[in-house]
């Protein structure tokens, strides 16, 4: 929606949205029905449609929107803090954590399977997630690098795009078979790899530092 809500109406929208991700949680995207939602929520069918004129759709991308921002949520504040190598520990610890919960059903990529991934707007609820998700890693391999804890040489960009793209890898093995070894193996791969790119001092050795 591009029109302004009052205080009530974004509340009510909110609420709409929250519903239908609960149901869909709980119940799967296939099955969902706006009637579910509906009842769910203790809100009328025109109320309904006030909100999401363009029906279910409409309705299913603003909860995959939801569920977009609810994957950065999840990980704060350990992923908006990776100043020293024991907050990229916690933070790796959290990620594993969500999703060993979280288990072989992603809400996220039913929606966006659902929707069809080459929709405009399922590309732009992904797009988005992936762009703010790497922008924060980067900021976080800028910032050891500018304490002296990872090579300055180090593309932080790039670093960060191929830390994301271990973590989805490991999230979709997860989807596969059930495991969560694989993003386990990701995430400490990627942070010794981090870790071990850390410049020798003037004169010697890099010495260890926690």
């Amino acid at each position: 929606m591009t029109r302004a809500l009052t205080p009530k109406g974004a509340a009510t929208r909110l609420k709409i949205i929250e519903g239908a991700a609960e149901e869909i949680r709980e119940n799967g995207v296939a099955v969902t029905t706006l009637d579910d939602v509906r009842v769910r929520t203790r809100t009328s069918k025109s109320q309904l449609f006030h909100y999401f004129p363009e029906g279910k759709e409409e309705l299913l991308l603003a909860v995959a929107r939801y569920e977009a921002e609810r994957v950065l949520s999840d990980q704060q504040p350990q992923l908006g803090a990776l100043t020293s190598w024991a907050a990229w520990q916690a933070w790796r610890d959290i990620v594993v954590d969500r999703y060993r919960r979280q288990g072989q059903y992603c809400p996220l990529n039913s929606l966006v399977s659902q929707l069809g991934r080459s929709t405009p707007g399922a590309q732009a609820v992904v797009t988005e997630l992936v762009g703010q998700w790497q922008a924060e890693i980067t900021a976080g391999v800028r910032h050891m690098q500018a304490i002296g804890e990872v090579d300055p040489a180090l593309d932080a960009g790039r670093t960060a795009s191929s830390i994301l793209a271990g973590v989805q890898g490991g999230v979709l093995l997860l989807l596969s078979t059930g495991h969560i070894g694989h993003l386990e193996a990701a995430l400490d791969t990627s942070i010794e790899h981090l870790r071990r790119s850390r410049p020798a001092p003037a004169g010697g050795v890099a010495a260890h530092r926690g």
